[in-house]
């Protein structure tokens, strides 16, 4: 058992979707998952196991920032044996050709954060997803009719939600960069620690550049396409 989730050895499936809501997962869980079992409540970060198309996957809510996450990612990695993690999360588009409710699948990640500074002695590490899921992604992207609405670039992992600055999200977005979130470097960073398969799904919640957002209650329950190109992905990616 590890500290933060309660679960017993075989609750939580190999393959895990992790919104940083909670409340996202346990949406999830109800509304996609077959005889879903509630396995983690503590302080309040749901964690369910079902089954999808047959498949057991788990969904686990992780919180919001990179050392949250990399709290509950390395436990379930470390004590679940956890082989596949896919992010279904939020991000603020910093490109005028991302859409709100667009969905962009991070191919890598940079960050703002001094994790990887500090693992790597003052240099810098390219945390990167898994190709494989990558691909499966797209595809099942492709086959839902999103390809319109699907990017696949770099995004931006961010250690502050308030007082970033803007000159930096119009640096980042002229070397290509398409949105900008506070989790999935720590997510490509402890996949690639650790040897498992990553992937980061994300929906545009909010245009930086033209200040359209969505609601909170929109956030955790009408991102459905994120969360049946996750899904999708976990059932068909080896």
């Amino acid at each position: 058992m590890s500290t933060h989730i309660n679960a017993g050895p075989n609750d939580i499936a190999d393959t895990v979707l992790m919104p940083g809501d909670p409340l996202r997962a346990k949406f999830v869980a109800e509304n996609f998952l077959e005889n879903a079992t509630l396995y983690n409540e503590v302080r309040g970060m749901y964690g369910y196991t079902g089954t999808y198309q047959g498949r057991k996957i788990s969904v686990q809510g992780s919180g919001m920032g990179i050392p949250s996450f990399l709290i509950y990612s390395t436990e379930l990695i470390k004590f679940y044996n956890v082989k596949k993690i896919i992010r279904i999360g939020t991000c603020g588009a910093i490109k005028k050709s991302v859409k709100v409710r667009d969905l962009i699948l991070g191919m890598s990640a940079n960050t703002t954060s001094n994790i990887n500074k500090t693992r790597f002695g003052g240099y810098d590490f390219a945390p990167t997803a898994d190709f494989s899921l990558l691909q499966a992604a797209y595809q099942a992207a492709v086959d839902k009719g999103l390809s319109d609405k699907t990017h696949v670039g770099p995004i931006l992992s961010t250690d502050e939600f308030y007082g970033h600055d803007e000159w930096l999200n119009e640096r980042y977005a002229s070397y290509g960069v398409l949105g900008v979130e506070m989790e999935t470097a720590g997510l490509y960073t402890v996949a690639q620690q650790y040897g498992i398969k990553a992937l980061a799904i994300l929906t545009v919640s909010d245009h930086i550049i033209t200040g359209e957002a969505t609601s909170a209650n929109e956030r955790e329950q009408t991102f459905t396409d994120m969360m049946e190109v996750a899904l999708k992905t976990a059932v068909s990616a080896t």
